[in-house]
């Protein structure tokens, strides 16, 4: 069977590449006589698997020398409650910048641990846009500022970071990490799932600023503080070590691709035509301001509702899977992060016109 174009928003597509060296590799790691499935983290194996996956990270990212990059379980969900536990050091407040679903959850989960002031929402606007810079309300006593770059269920993303002045900045860039280059230097913690552009469900990666770390709140849990990981090298406990193996060969490939910058371009080509198709047919729309719009989450609504089921249905039939959007939205959407090529986009470009030969 031929593989399929798979437009999930998470767990995502892999590579290709990636996929064939990890099958190579499956029973026998370079030699070893096992996988990497069965190795002990502490192995000598491993501990060379694990050095050069964050040599690579820091290499891609430019991760400056007071940065600490762990890697470690439990999902973006998990730093919901990580951040205040670790940031807040002594305050009572952060602020959060409100933009969708995932900022929600942040929001509430933060709001067990301190006082949370939103210094801007687009909930008005049905999360369509992204406040303006010039309507937020920060506190300068804030203990940070938290916002997601990227709401993957409502397609709305931030493209240049917000200046929020000597607060450290706190991203959830689950949906948007090594998706292009980013200036790690002007945050205080980058968190993200892997299951978008970094690799398989089971890995969480955060790069967190030396300075924030090791004041964490009176009674935090041991696996709940930066500094247990830091001081450990992310091996307090035992790793997800086969997703933090794959993370490492998406690294290589994307350093082999051209690093973030070429990924930069391939996926904004993506973005790009799939939204000039859109916008120049009557029967499929966007609802994000184009200023806002996601290069990585591309949601859409078919003009006639009643037809959503027979669109996924053929759609599926064409190779073209999981495109149904998120339930709190409805219509259709398309995640098209690092693994979708071109090739893919560019099928169901094809196939969205045919349908509407058929359909409209």
């Amino acid at each position: 069977m031929s593989r399929i174009y798979n437009f999930s928003a998470g767990p995502a597509m892999l590579p290709a590449d990636v996929m064939k060296q990890a099958a190579d590799e499956m029973m026998d790691w370079q030699g070893s006589g096992m996988s990497v499935m069965e190795m002990s983290h502490r192995s000598k194996e491993f501990v060379s698997i694990a050095e050069k996956a964050e040599a690579d990270l820091r290499e891609l990212l430019e991760i400056p020398d007071n940065y600490k990059v762990l890697f470690l379980q439990g999902g973006a969900s998990s730093q919901f409650t990580m951040v205040p536990m670790n940031l807040l050091r002594g305050k009572e407040s952060a602020d959060y910048i409100n933009t969708g679903s995932w900022s929600k959850k942040a929001i509430a989960e933060a709001g067990r641990f301190c006082n949370v002031h939103i210094a801007a929402s687009s909930e008005s606007a049905n999360f369509t846009t992204i406040p303006s810079r010039s309507d937020w309300s920060l506190n300068p006593d804030a203990a940070y500022v938290h916002y997601t770059p990227n709401e993957t269920i409502g397609g709305v993303e931030f493209h240049t970071i917000p200046d929020v002045g000597d607060v450290p900045l706190v991203a959830d860039m689950s949906s948007t990490l090594l998706s292009r280059p980013v200036d790690v230097s002007q945050y205080g913690v980058i968190y993200a799932g892997a299951q978008k552009n970094i690799g398989p469900a089971g890995l969480t990666i955060i790069i967190v600023r030396d300075d924030l770390i090791g004041e964490e709140m009176t009674g935090t849990p041991t696996m709940f503080s930066y500094d247990t990981h830091a001081k450990a090298g992310s091996m307090y406990n035992t790793p997800p070590t086969y997703s933090w193996y794959m993370a490492g060969l998406v690294f290589s490939w994307i350093r082999e691709k051209g690093g973030l910058t070429a990924m930069a371009d391939i996926n904004k080509r993506k973005a790009d035509r799939l939204y000039a198709f859109i916008d120049h047919s009557d029967f499929y729309s966007n609802p994000v301001d184009p200023d806002c719009r996601s290069w990585m989450n591309v949601p859409f609504i078919l003009a006639h509702p009643d037809l959503d089921g027979t669109f996924l249905e053929q759609a599926k039939k064409a190779g073209l899977i999981t495109l149904k959007g998120h339930r709190s939205v409805g219509g259709m959407r398309a995640s098209i992060y690092n693994a979708m090529p071109e090739e893919g986009v560019d099928a169901l470009i094809a196939f969205m016109k045919e349908f509407v030969k058929k359909n409209a």
